[in-house]
């Protein structure tokens, strides 16, 4: 099974994505936990020039086009290797925040997000869960986690609330696959609404 986690920085999904995880494999199954940008040897190397510097530092379209590499070499050497053997996925993000970051808040580039997707992609997961989590906290939280992979939180709180609603759609637009988890609460609570939500 190939899940994916999505939601804005900060909202706790790299978090859920772990413990669902452990979960997981202690249940038996073996289970890989990857994320993007990252997830193989060259996509971390292009990870670091997507999330470090300034929140300017690179227009929407060229954003794209490196988010694009890394995920076709995160397919390429982890996903598809793992699925082919049996095990299940579990990302810390994956099309999905290309389609709302740069395909709708941004730039205005969805139909160029959705044709790199098909010609070069190709997949999508089986279920995505969107932690959704009220922007001021999610910020909070982001900017108190500190270390230099900030460039988006840097981008604003109105940034942040673009980002909620453009989640929120596409998970309206594609409803057989998301599952829409609320972020408040302990982690506890957030990750056994998770795992109801799964089974």
């Amino acid at each position: 099974m190939f899940i994916s986690f999505e939601g804005i920085d900060g909202s706790g999904k790299s978090t859920q994505a772990r413990r669902l995880a452990r979960t997981m494999a202690d249940a038996g199954t073996e289970t890989v936990l990857t994320r993007e940008p990252g997830g193989s040897e060259g996509a971390e190397e292009i990870r670091r020039l997507l999330v470090e510097g300034r929140g300017e530092r690179w227009s929407p379209e060229t954003e794209l086009l490196l988010f694009t590499a890394a995920r076709r070499d995160h397919v390429e050497r982890l996903i598809h290797p793992a699925l082919a053997r049996g095990a299940s996925v579990i990302t810390d993000r994956f099309a999905d925040s290309s389609r709302v970051y740069q395909g709708l808040v941004r730039a205005d580039l969805r139909q160029l997000v959705e044709e790199l997707h098909r010609l070069t992609i190709g997949i999508e997961p089986a279920r995505t869960f969107l932690i959704d989590l009220d922007p001021e906290i999610a910020l909070a939280r982001g900017q108190a986690r500190g270390g230099v992979e900030d460039r988006f939180e840097t981008l604003g709180l109105d940034f942040q609330r673009r980002l909620r609603d453009g989640f929120r759609a596409l998970a309206a637009e594609f409803p057989a696959r998301f599952r829409v988890i609320d972020g408040s609460g302990s982690e506890d609570e957030v990750a056994a609404r998770v795992r109801a939500t799964l089974a």
